[in-house]
């Protein structure tokens, strides 16, 4: 069976962690020649990259992996995370509210998860949930990776 994914090390600035990270996440190889990726994965801390972007990777020495060195093409898609602020509060809760919309997420832990906002989601209608929950201090979110299509989404409002 050939390979179809391969794990692609991101290293870049995180604003949540206040510090360099690195991340390590599957891709959907397009052409291994020309290093051409497909991202396969919910990044949780913040690159400028989302699901379904197409990108360009090299095999580093170093690292001993391929490493992620540019976005060639954006997917419509974009990425949000989410931190719960309120102790005991069930992410869930949310997760299941934002999967009714189709928005898929992949939780770090019980405090921090990502979302997933595909092109063809009205980001209007999930910005206005997030807001819910944020002005009763129940989460507050960061939008590191919204894409042309969804900040035009805002603009419709």
């Amino acid at each position: 069976m050939s390979e179809t994914h391969k794990k692609i090390l991101f290293k870049y600035y995180s604003d949540y962690l206040d510090e360099v990270v690195s991340e390590t996440m599957w891709a959907e190889i397009l052409d291994l020649e020309k290093g051409l990726f497909k991202l396969d994965n919910i990044p949780f801390f913040g690159p400028l990259i989302a699901t379904d972007d197409i990108f360009y990777a090299e095999y580093d020495e170093t690292e001993a992996r391929f490493m992620h060195r540019k976005t060639i093409q954006n997917s419509g898609n974009s990425i949000v995370q989410i931190a719960i602020l309120e102790k005991g509060f069930d992410a869930a809760i949310i997760r299941e509210k934002l999967k009714a919309i189709n928005c898929l997420s992949e939780e770090l832990n019980e405090t921090f998860f990502a979302v997933e906002i595909v092109k063809d989601v009205d980001y209007a209608l999930v910005r206005s949930l997030l807001n819910e929950y944020e002005s009763q201090e129940i989460i507050e979110y960061a939008e590191p990776c919204l894409s042309e299509k969804h900040r035009t989404d805002l603009l419709k409002n």
